[in-house]
C-alpha cells in the first residue's frame, strides 16, 4: 500500500519544516491531490494517525483539497474534464490531449502552534 508511504513523507516534511520553524507541533496538514494522482483518498485517511505517531503532528488533522481532472485538446484548442490519462476531445474527438490538472499530490499548507 503506497499511501503509507505517502503519509509518511507527508508527516516527514511537515515536521520538518515546522521545526525549521520553531514550532512544536503540527495543527494540521493540508494535502492537494488530484483526481487522476493514483492515490486511495480512504487508505491514506487509515494510514495519517500511525504515520503521525510520536512525532510533532502526533494530534495533526489530515485536510484534503481534490483537484478534479482537466484536459487541454493539442488539436482544437478546447479544455475539459477528464477522469483518465487516456481521453478523447469531446470537440473534435481527437486523442491529442494533454492533462493539464488532476496529477497533484502535494502539502499546500501545515498549520502549526509554537
Amino acid at each position: 500500500m503506497h499511501e503509507m508511504s505517502i503519509a509518511l513523507n507527508v508527516v516527514e516534511i511537515a515536521c520538518q519544516q515546522a521545526v525549521g520553524a520553531g514550532a512544536d507541533k503540527v495543527e494540521s496538514i493540508t494535502l492537494e491531490i488530484g483526481d487522476l494522482a493514483g492515490v486511495m483518498l480512504d487508505s491514506l485517511e487509515f494510514c495519517f494517525p500511525s504515520a503521525c505517531k510520536g512525532t510533532i503532528a502526533a494530534e495533526a488533522v489530515l485536510k484534503v483539497d481534490r483537484v478534479a481532472g482537466e484536459g487541454h485538446c493539442l488539436e482544437c484548442d478546447a479544455h475539459f474534464p477528464v477522469e483518465s490519462f487516456i481521453t478523447i476531445c469531446p470537440e473534435c474527438e481527437q486523442y491529442r490531449v494533454e492533462i493539464l490538472h488532476g496529477r497533484e499530490l502535494r502539502v499546500k499548507s501545515i498549520m502549526v502552534n509554537d
